[in-house]
């Protein structure tokens, strides 16, 4: 069987013996600009972390989003654990993280020696619940905890809410550092993802709006915390001769050939956003008379649509999303629940935090579905005509 176009590997097979899925979640959208770019960086000898393609990319996306400045890094997590340090944030210090995320989020904040306490998600958006921030600060400040940093998540392409959030920051003398690994290209009221706060983290990994196959990127206003990101990111290593390290560095740089992908991959960015935003509207058309059945985040138009992911009320529906996803994975359609809460992960249970049950509930009842630019005009019909037959048999 032949491999998908664009899939992370090639099809496998799994432990019942069925075929592996022949659509993806979210394949990487590569072509033929990816691999003129490549060939060109290959055949200018800078293989290395560091060359011609490393220094354009950082300016062309600096330049795209708005910042001054940008640092090309190994991973959207290199990205998050730079800022934090950057801003000083370290033992002893705590800070505010979604616990409906990615355990990446989590993990950049551990690897500083501080603590990440929880905080849950608004039920709509699945964005972090900023009617809790100032009731958690509050709690911390009381506790005698010194909070490093904020670190909102835009969650599947949706921008946090920033106007009503970093205000709220502010006011408390807390940084903010955006993960914006999911939503380069969204926007809040007319200002792009990856431009809030002290700094953000872009995600340039295989599933990604754009990739590089991994990497990531640091971005800022503040050119000295750029600096400081960029020097740390290369070991920490001083500009002589020999080899000469202060402190403890960290080696996190993207090398140049990645970077070269990255370069095509922006020239493609409006395209690829568009693509998945047509996606989403087939969906929203498709489930929109189905009772109990939402759309996480349905009226963000400046969403990336990154993921498009259902929220189904059983009772209402007369159906799981645990069903959906099961039909579908029958045909090789791939589907993922959205993101479990961090608090119910095994490395973060007993942390504190400041929990409804919105994420969990999230968790329990959505699903998100096939979303990929990549995806063909034939492998969206197929997507969509399973899921009519499955709504078929249900009515």
């Amino acid at each position: 069987m032949r491999e998908h176009p664009g899939s992370l590997g090639p099809p496998t097979t799994n432990d019942a013996g069925q075929q592996g899925h022949l659509i993806h979640l979210s394949p990487p959208d590569v072509g033929p600009l990816e691999e003129s770019y490549l060939i060109s960086a290959l055949r200018s000898g800078w293989v290395a972390p560091a060359g011609p393609d490393l220094t354009a990319f950082e300016r062309e996306m600096a330049e795209r989003l708005g910042v001054p400045g940008a640092v090309a890094l190994s991973s959207g997590t290199a990205a998050l654990h730079l800022a934090l340090l950057a801003l000083g944030v370290g033992p002893g210090h705590v800070v505010v993280v979604p616990t409906l995320t990615f355990v990446a989020t989590a993990n950049a904040v551990a690897y500083t020696g501080a603590r990440p306490v929880f905080i849950d998600c608004d039920p709509v958006t699945g964005n972090i619940d900023v009617s809790l921030l100032p009731d958690l600060l509050r709690q911390i400040e009381q506790a005698g905890k010194p909070v490093g940093a904020v670190l909102p998540v835009d969650i599947f392409g949706t921008c946090a809410d920033y106007t009503a959030l970093l205000p709220i920051c502010e006011a408390a003398g807390v940084p903010v550092v955006e993960d914006a690994a999911e939503a380069l290209g969204a926007a809040h009221n007319g200002r792009a993802a990856g431009t809030f706060g002290a700094a953000a983290a872009l995600s340039f990994n295989g599933n990604k709006i754009i990739t590089t196959s991994g990497g990531g990127m640091l971005l800022s206003h503040d050119t000295t915390l750029v600096e400081r990101v960029r020097f740390l990111s290369t070991q920490a290593r001083l500009p002589v001769p020999h080899y000469e390290h202060p402190e403890v560095g960290y080696n996190y740089r993207l090398s140049n050939l990645l970077a070269a992908v990255g370069r095509a991959q922006l020239r493609r960015l409006d395209q690829m956003v568009s693509r998945r935003r047509q996606l989403r509207e087939l969906y929203a058309k498709l489930f929109a008379a189905v009772p109990g059945v939402r759309l996480l985040a349905d009226t963000d138009d400046a969403a990336n649509c990154w993921l498009t992911c259902l929220v189904v009320d059983p009772e209402q529906a007369g159906w799981h999303a645990a069903e959906l996803a099961a039909h579908l994975a029958g045909l090789g359609i791939e589907t993922r629940p959205i993101w479990k809460p961090i608090h119910l992960q095994p490395a973060y249970l007993g942390s504190a935090g400041l929990l409804t049950g919105s994420a969990q509930r999230l968790f329990e009842t959505g699903l998100a579905l096939p979303s990929g630019s990549a995806l063909t005009d034939g492998q969206r019909g197929m997507v969509l005509e399973t899921i009519n037959a499955f709504l078929a048999a249900r009515v």
